[in-house]
């Protein structure tokens, strides 16, 4: 048992650079794969973490500490969502996260799409168009 242990730890560097060339719907088959978030380590940006069991990509360079977890901070982290998913509605809070141009979100029981690039609006308020 203890070869494969030692051949597993071996092989995880191979996995994690292997990992880095999925494009992000393959990406989301094997979140698992990915390095979970702790607090310490370095964040470049694009670079793609796990955390609760979801895939976020890195919108700015940093390291993470505590506080400072993927789905608490939208301003430094983008969850990837499935292909074709339409995600709920996330206010924006800045140009890394706002909405373009042909965007969908749910809120409030709708379906919306943007119509303006850099939309950082509520669906319903300015910017979108039930669908």
């Amino acid at each position: 048992m203890g070869y494969y242990i030692e051949r597993a730890r071996a092989l995880r560097p191979l996995i994690v650079k292997a990992v880095e060339s999925l494009d992000d719907a393959d990406a989301l088959d094997g979140v698992e794969l990915f390095e979970r978030w702790h607090p310490g380590m370095e964040l470049t940006v694009n670079h793609r973490i796990s955390h609760d069991d979801k895939l976020y990509r890195v919108e700015q360079a940093h390291r993470a500490q505590e506080g400072w977890e993927p789905d608490k901070t939208p301003a430094l982290f983008t969850e990837i969502a499935k292909p074709g998913e339409i995600p709920e509605w996330k206010q924006p809070t800045g140009a890394q996260d706002a909405y373009m141009k042909d965007d969908k979100a749910r809120h409030n029981g709708k379906t919306w799409e943007s119509q303006v690039d850099n939309n950082v609006w509520e669906p319903g308020v300015y910017g979108w168009d039930e669908v």
